[in-house]
């Protein structure tokens, strides 16, 4: 992930339509800075966008198990800490929030809250982390239903849902 710092004020952005609804993919400064739900007003065409697009249909089509972007979610410090350790979980597997918040010297509330404020879902898998009973929540579209949906989608090791 890039350094946080100030960012272009110029945005693109490209929607896709996927298993889980219409995603729309920003880029600021040569870097994904958010993907969220619905379809872009404006299309943007740049090379970086493309290959987002590309990478998340081989991502739904079963044949990406990891994302090779660059990446710029903006938040404070510690909301990038938990992107960063959201991203390092693998293809197929998941953390709890507790797990997470160990690693990281937190707690687990906060992480929760970090993990719900992800500006760039599915890219960077918030919907890996679990609650220590359970599923826990999921900020995008269709709420846990789409994290079941996505977790499926990358047959999740040990999941019993």
């Amino acid at each position: 992930m890039k350094p946080a710092g100030k960012q272009d004020t110029v945005m693109q952005s490209a929607s896709i339509t996927s298993p889980v609804g219409e995603l729309t993919v920003t880029e600021a400064d040569g870097a994904i800075v958010r993907l969220q739900w619905g379809q872009a007003e404006t299309q943007g065409q740049s090379p970086l966008l493309a290959e987002a697009l590309r990478q998340l249909e081989e991502y739904f089509g079963g044949t990406r198990t990891a994302f090779e972007l660059p990446l710029n979610p903006p938040g404070n410090d510690f909301q990038r800490a938990v992107c960063t350790a959201m991203s390092a979980i693998p293809f197929r597997d998941t953390r709890t929030y507790g797990e997470i918040a160990r690693a990281l010297g937190s707690a687990a509330q906060p992480v929760g809250n970090a993990c719900g404020a992800n500006p760039i879902p599915v890219i960077i898998p918030c919907h890996r982390v679990l609650g220590a009973n359970g599923l826990g929540g999921f900020s995008g579209q269709g709420g846990v239903e789409t994290k079941v949906a996505l977790l499926r989608l990358e047959g999740a090791a040990g999941l019993l849902i």
